[in-house]
């Protein structure tokens, strides 16, 4: 018997907890639980953004040479650079989100709210460069044009750099009409007028001889093809689309699908950020009007934290696995 209510003792201390299991309060348990959940959709999303890219490996673009602006530098060769640079941002927001934490254990009000206050400035600077990086994916650099069966045509100087429409299209005089479903190539329409006609292009390609395509395909040196100017010719024959930026139809970079990918990781991650400066306010509030100090815990400020780290990793991950891999 002795032994038996030892046993269900040992089992009580164990298990029991009360209200707060294995010494997580229930508030901590639910947002583990919130971030375990949304890890599985995170990684599905990544592992169809590889089972694509593997798919269609040869005609992928090149993320050096789509993520290559910097602001204020426009002209500017910098491949990855800002990208590099968003994710030093984010990472030291989360430092300042341990220090706020850390304050917390120690009671300290005002070192919690600089150091939340820290980590909404670091987050809101995320989430301004990465509108940013998206508004430089939707306008694009160079232009291109779409065949009929779906491939970007690139256009390429003498020295095989690749060149925008304006350095070379001619303009002409005709009447620009916006085609829709109705009267579009093959029942596809266009979001907006590009800025030059398929005519147009054709023309200043006819008129520059030294321009040539690059296909939207990768060699075995990991560089896109580039064709002769007689392949070029008969490759513009197919063209019926001028494509100008990114949307989720199509864009200039390569390949439709890693538009559709951008757009929907990023702007997914993008959504769970402006979440967690959302949370963080609220809580820098709260510390402001000293709501824990009366309750005798930030405990509020540590579940915001694990948020805010969750946050930070996943970018990490598609950080890795979109732009550098």
């Amino acid at each position: 018997m002795g032994a038996t209510v030892t046993t269900t003792a040992t089992n009580q201390t164990t298990w029991g907890g009360g209200n707060e299991p294995l010494g997580a309060s229930y508030g901590k348990l639910m947002m583990w639980y919130f971030i375990l959940s949304d890890s599985l959709t995170f990684c599905g999303f990544l592992v169809g953004y590889g089972f694509s890219r593997y798919k269609f490996m040869e005609s992928w673009p090149i993320a050096d040479e789509v993520f290559n602006h910097f602001p204020f530098l426009h002209g500017v060769d910098a491949p990855m650079y800002y990208v590099a640079l968003m994710t030093f941002i984010l990472i030291f927001s989360s430092v300042t989100m341990v220090l706020a934490v850390d304050a917390g254990h120690q009671m300290k009000r005002n070192k919690v709210a600089f150091y939340m206050f820290l980590t909404i400035i670091g987050g809101l600077v995320f989430l301004g460069s990465q509108a940013w990086e998206w508004k430089n994916f939707i306008k694009g650099s160079y232009g291109a044009v779409e065949t009929r069966g779906g491939a970007i045509l690139q256009f390429v100087g003498e020295d095989g750099k690749q060149i925008a429409l304006a350095d070379f299209a001619v303009e002409l005089q005709e009447d620009r009409v916006l085609h829709s479903r109705d009267n579009g190539v093959w029942f596809s329409g266009e979001s907006s007028i590009p800025t030059y006609s398929l005519e147009e292009v054709k023309a200043g390609f006819e008129a520059n001889p030294n321009v040539r395509i690059r296909t939207q395909f990768i060699d075995e040196t990991k560089h896109k093809i580039i064709l002769s100017r007689e392949e070029s010719a008969e490759y513009l024959k197919e063209a019926v689309y001028v494509v100008e930026g990114a949307n989720l139809v199509r864009n200039e970079y390569g390949h439709k699908l890693f538009g559709d990918f951008f757009f929907f990781i990023t702007g997914f991650h993008g959504f769970h950020v402006f979440t967690g400066i959302l949370i963080n306010t609220i809580v820098f509030f709260n510390v402001l009007l000293g709501t824990y100090d009366r309750r005798g815990s930030y405990e509020m400020v540590e579940k915001g934290g694990l948020y805010w780290h969750f946050v930070d990793l996943v970018w990490v991950f598609v950080f890795t696995f979109f732009y550098l891999v």
